[in-house]
């Protein structure tokens, strides 16, 4: 019996950048490419009709950029893991990509046979970062102001989390899916390094009273 696959989508403005990394997917037979986007716009699209599992995701494009194409998704409740696959190793785009919303951020002159087993841990539900990102990741001093990470809509359905609604009335209120709803508290947990919904609402009542 065959292992059931992962879709992938890959975000890339070089064609022959997008065909390598095909070509490298097609090595591991539970991933399955189901769609290529050359830009943001075309992510965006490709991300509603298809619900991939999986988003490897460029960070410098023509057009909307990948840290623009990042939060788009975000914001939009799209549930993929977004794992970033880039040549830039700068601090600032790493912190930026993170504190966005990543699941991973990994270097393209990185070994081939080590990325694709990357791919396949951050596709099964880990974080995945290449050694000089978890090196940078590792030395980052703490902001000052953690609720500064979060982007408006994580901020709304925090504020929702602290009233103590449910997720199905985070829903309702708000407008947006229970699927969204989830994936927004995923990603601010993330980003407030606590583990619990009642981690995070301690720490935002605590922010309210500074």
């Amino acid at each position: 019996m065959a292992n059931p696959s992962l879709t992938i989508m890959i975000v890339d403005d070089h064609p022959l950048m997008r065909r390598g990394i095909r070509q490298l997917l097609a090595l591991e037979p539970r991933l399955e490419v189901v769609a290529e986007a050359n830009n943001g716009t075309e992510a965006l699209a490709e991300a509603r009709r298809l619900s991939p599992d999986v988003i490897l995701l460029d960070l410098n494009m023509k057009g909307m950029s990948g840290l623009d194409t990042l939060k788009a998704l975000r914001n939009e409740g799209i549930a993929a893991r977004i794992l970033v696959l880039t040549v830039s190793d700068a601090r600032n785009d790493i912190y930026a990509m993170v504190d966005a919303g990543a699941d991973g951020y990994l270097l393209k002159d990185s070994e081939p046979e080590l990325l694709l087993a990357q791919v396949m841990r951050g596709a099964k539900g880990e974080n995945v970062f290449s050694d000089a990102v978890a090196d940078y990741l590792a030395t980052r001093q703490p902001t000052s102001n953690p609720f500064k990470q979060l982007t408006e809509r994580e901020l709304d359905v925090l504020q929702e989390v602290a009233r103590g609604l449910s997720n199905k009335e985070i829903a309702a209120t708000l407008h947006i899916s229970e699927e969204t709803v989830k994936v927004h508290i995923r990603n601010l947990l993330r980003k407030l390094d606590v583990r619990s919904r009642v981690a995070a609402t301690v720490l935002w009542l605590e922010s309210r009273h500074v």
